[in-house]
């Protein structure tokens, strides 16, 4: 990459870069943020869940309390005179009253302890009579006070990430008296231990937080997709605005040049020209006087040739500096290309050249300035027959493109060292002997100003190829 070219890579990097620092670092925060709020929601639904699971563990105590006072601690006591569980009978209706109680309730287990500690009634009746260590949640049961733990059980990574396999909720609540009219008393006679299994709303918990995560995992995937597609959308603006302050850059320096090549010319190109025409025209009365006197003197031609040579160097460097304005009208470039190659015919076969001709009929006009353009493309096939010494095949293709009509030529020759490329419009760079190096930008000038475009690029596997895009006239555009 030339020195000059890295400056305009910085210019197109450095705008966005803190543009694209804060999008995507933005991106990443949002989504850290929506992964953090999803772990607090859990959270919160988790502690709703318990707290409602407690609420419906006490409801289901009182009324529970009530259904064993009312029907089974009073007919029991009035039958047999005292309650034993151990009794078939009392067991049996108890355990009646009991499920009857809790039909279509979600409970697990449930054990009722006499104030002893001692199991006196539970789903299995295998644990009837077994006496209990206790713990500090009976025993504040046994004083009136309601008390519940969650107990959870899984793998140690279940556990870690808040959802293990199996969770329940053990709540402990006193079995109190309960007077006539159903007014329960402070009088404690056990403690009702109620099992709950959570796991199934806790699945769901988890299951609409890999829900939420997902959702959020492909929102954010999708709002990554829109603004990376905006980045590289504003990415692409800057580098065509940069390229444009660039070429506006180029112009601008080369209006300068032309400006001050324009001043020198006007003031040197009539003290130039007119001694070189006196010059000239001398040559030719020479001339006409020595060959009476010696034919075979070639002075004369000489000065006659170098004379003529001097003043094309010096109408390049009018036509460069002070390029006119074309004064365009309808025009048919394949008529122009026949003309040149009708003009160019002796030479082209005298270099041992052939001309392939590729019209992509249906050609349109072109509004353009016919002799400017003769001037432009003749220079261009002259190039062309220059780069193949030994002779070789000139290729010119005509052809429509969305970007207006489109000329290509090209050459068999050795093409042009690529750290060359971004000379060759230079003024007076050449790598000819004889050559003032204004060609190519006397003919840049001319497609310029007839709002098109040339570029000049080596092709496979040898030679170079020359290419002119001019503008369309507006009412053969393509939309």
């Amino acid at each position: 990459m030339s020195a000059r070219h890295r400056p305009l890579s910085e210019e197109k990097i450095k705008p966005f870069r803190l543009v694209k620092y804060f999008t995507f670092s933005g991106l990443v925060v949002i989504f850290l943020v929506t992964l953090i709020m999803t772990i607090l929601n859990t959270h919160w639904v988790k502690t709703m869940q318990r707290q409602k699971s407690e609420e419906y563990a006490h409801a289901l105590v009182e009324n529970l309390n009530h259904q064993v006072f009312l029907q089974f601690i009073v007919p029991t006591g009035i039958k047999f005179g005292r309650v034993q569980l151990r009794n078939p009978d009392q067991f049996e209706r108890m355990d009646t009253v009991v499920r009857s109680t809790l039909h279509s309730f979600k409970i697990k287990d449930l054990n009722i302890y006499s104030m002893a500690n001692t199991i006196s009634y539970s789903f299995d009746e295998q644990r009837v009579g077994v006496v209990t260590v206790g713990g500090a949640a009976l025993e504040q049961a046994k004083l009136g006070r309601s008390s519940s733990k969650l107990i959870q059980s899984g793998s140690f990574l279940e556990i870690l990430l808040g959802f293990p396999r199996e969770v329940q909720l053990v709540t402990y609540a006193p079995l109190r008296w309960e007077e006539p009219f159903g007014r329960i008393t402070d009088t404690v006679l056990g403690v009702i231990e109620i099992v709950q299994d959570l796991s199934d709303d806790y699945q769901t918990i988890y299951r609409i937080q890999i829900l939420v995560v997902i959702t959020s995992t492909i929102l954010m995937g999708a709002l990554f997709t829109v603004l990376l597609f905006v980045v590289k959308r504003g990415e692409s603006i800057i580098e065509r605005r940069a390229d444009e302050r660039l070429q506006l850059k180029e112009q601008l320096n080369r209006a300068e040049k032309l400006s001050a090549m324009g001043e020198m010319v006007a003031s040197i190109s009539h003290e130039i020209r007119n001694p070189l025409g006196i010059i000239r025209s001398s040559a030719e009365l020479l001339k006409k006087k020595v060959m009476q006197v010696d034919p075979a003197n070639p002075m004369p031609d000489i000065i006659i040739e170098e004379a003529t040579r001097l003043n094309g160097i010096i109408t390049d460097f009018i036509n460069y500096a002070r390029p006119r304005l074309p004064k365009p009208s309808a025009c048919r470039v394949e008529e122009v290309i026949e003309k040149i190659v009708a003009f160019l015919a002796p030479q082209i076969e005298e270099k041992r050249c052939t001309i392939r001709k590729d019209y992509r009929h249906p050609l349109p006009e072109v509004l353009a300035d016919a002799p400017m353009l003769h001037q432009s493309l003749l220079n261009l096939l002259i190039n062309a027959m220059q780069a193949m010494p030994e002779g070789g095949e000139i290729g010119v293709t005509l052809y429509v493109t969305d970007h207006g009509l489109t000329l290509d030529i090209e050459d068999e020759g050795g093409g042009i060292p690529v750290e060359l490329l971004d000379k060759i419009w230079d003024p007076f760079f050449t790598t000819k002997d004889k050559g003032t190096g204004l060609g190519l930008g006397i003919v840049k000038n001319i497609i310029e100003a007839h709002g098109g475009r040339i570029g000049i690029a080596n092709r496979e596997p040898r030679g170079a190829r020359a290419t002119v895009t001019l503008p369309l006239r507006p009412a053969e555009g393509r939309g």
